[in-house]
């Protein structure tokens, strides 16, 4: 069925012609030019800085891969490594934590006792944390008592709020550091200032990426071995990684050298800082939020005037709504109260604390996570979630995820480099297709980027000292022809 052009004027039969040869066709028409549209301006550009991003920093983020599993899978190895000292069997009544702290002093008489850490649940031991002149600076000496009949089940360096002990505080060091101190933390914050970017800038790449259907986004192909198989896990698994890259990236840099001082400024700006807790007798604010008796300098107690006891202070607590199993108890030291603090950092969170005077046990200060401003909220979770204490063991295991992703990504990028080699990227002069209009918002970002995250912009102005001297040696070569 055909319908008339009523445009088209009608012409008198003709024979038909089917079986003559066809006359040679006509030149066709020239294709309609299409405008460039942003994507495709902005494309050899995005696809240039990933490549030399990748091929660049790709060794930093794989060392900060390779350790960050170690380190999401050291809970675990903590607890079969050191289950002597941090498990027992479950007995018939507790001792009371005061008489548990007298026998830590009795095994240690030279260190003096700063916090409690009483078993979370049954079987668990009491940590008494001590300051000791024979353990690293910023640590505390954990002697493990058995809660039900009192032995002492070891004594070991214990870090950090989490209570790291030595074997996930030396990963966290070469995590964190490579154990080269303050130098070595610029690999770890030149990781995670390009992070993000390459997640991001691949995540664009590959979503605007032509394909025959949309399966192929999320799913890897198969098929032989070449670098399209090798494109297609590298850009899915990518897709499915990006958004947990990215946190890691920010949370990382919160606590960097460099980019970490203007997140921190920036975020008591916009009244974002974590609260602190009054713990001085008389009203004095003691510039910290509950100490934990490790790290950050430890508050070592001193002779003082009248002390109800640890037992009665935990008591104190308890009726103060201090309900977690999860605590720890801060010893007062000369002026100062007792602090004891919620330390569940597992969903419900429970994280609140008090400061109580130690003659008779008065609320000096109250200070309840869900009073924080959501800034320090979200800074706090995206810092537990790093450290793979918020949520557990999932939490773990979504980090050791991550950090194998990342490892394999690394890995594909280069093997997709060497099938390509020389490895030549997108062609220089992408900018110069970029509209003016974007182009400059663009410049204005990166330079504001480059500011705020230090390390990325050095590296960002290296890269572009290698491409020049690149395209230098280059003409040099062509014209030597």
């Amino acid at each position: 069925m055909t319908i008339d052009d009523p445009a088209r004027p009608e012409t008198p039969d003709t024979p038909d012609t089917s079986d003559t040869p066809e006359a040679p066709p006509s030149d066709p028409a020239p294709p309609p030019l299409h405008r460039p549209t942003t994507w495709s301006a902005l494309r050899p550009l995005l696809l240039r800085l990933h490549f030399y991003a990748g091929v660049l920093v790709a060794p930093f983020l794989l060392v900060a891969a390779l350790s960050g599993l170690l380190y999401a899978l050291s809970f675990q190895a903590e607890k079969v490594v050191y289950a002597h000292e941090l498990e027992v069997p479950v007995g018939d009544a507790t001792l009371p934590l005061s008489r548990q702290v007298d026998i830590a002093r009795a095994a240690n008489p030279d260190g003096t006792v700063t916090a409690v850490w009483p078993g979370a649940e049954p079987g668990a031991t009491t940590r008494v944390l001590m300051a000791d002149p024979d353990v690293p600076e910023d640590t505390s000496l954990a002697v493990f008592v058995d809660p039900y009949t009192g032995e002492v089940r070891g004594q070991l360096p214990s870090y950090g709020s989490s209570g790291a002990l030595p074997l996930r505080t030396w990963i966290d060091g070469l995590h964190r550091d490579l154990h080269l101190g303050e130098f070595g933390r610029n690999y770890s914050e030149l990781a995670a200032s390009w992070l993000w970017v390459i997640a991001l800038g691949g995540l664009l790449l590959w979503i605007g990426r032509r394909r025959r259907n949309r399966r192929a986004l999320f799913v890897p192909e198969g098929g032989p071995a070449s670098r399209r198989r090798t494109l297609s896990w590298h850009g899915s698994v990518g897709l499915w990684a990006a958004a947990g890259l990215v946190l890691l990236s920010a949370t990382g840099l919160t606590w960097s050298r460099y980019a970490g001082e203007n997140i921190g400024a920036v975020q008591d700006g916009l009244g974002g800082a974590t609260p602190t807790l009054t713990a001085t007798v008389g009203g004095a604010p003691t510039g910290h939020e509950g100490h934990e008796g490790h790290g950050g300098g430890a508050t070592v107690p001193t002779a003082q005037g009248a002390d109800m006891g640890l037992d009665e202070a935990v008591g104190a607590a308890r009726a103060a709504g201090i309900d977690s199993p999860r605590i720890s108890v801060v010893l007062p030291a000369e002026g100062k109260g007792y602090v004891v603090k919620e330390t569940d950092t597992q969903f419900p969170l429970e994280l609140d604390s008090v400061a109580l005077d130690p003659a008779d046990g008065e609320v000096l200060d109250r200070l309840a996570f869900a009073d924080y401003p959501l800034l320090a909220k979200l800074t706090r979770i995206g810092i537990d979630a790093h450290t793979g204490v918020f949520l557990g063991l999932f939490n773990q295991l979504l980090l050791a995820a991550l950090a194998l992703a990342l490892v394999l990504l690394v890995l594909w990028g280069y093997r997709m480099w060497w099938l390509r080699r020389p490895g030549r990227p997108a062609a220089r002069g992408a900018w110069r297709k970029v509209p003016v209009t974007l182009l400059l918002p663009l410049a204005a970002a990166t330079a504001l980027v480059a500011w705020f995250v230090p390390l990325l912009g050095i590296s960002l102005l290296l890269f572009l000292a290698v491409d020049r001297a690149l395209a230098l040696t280059a003409r040099a070569r062509t014209r030597a022809r």
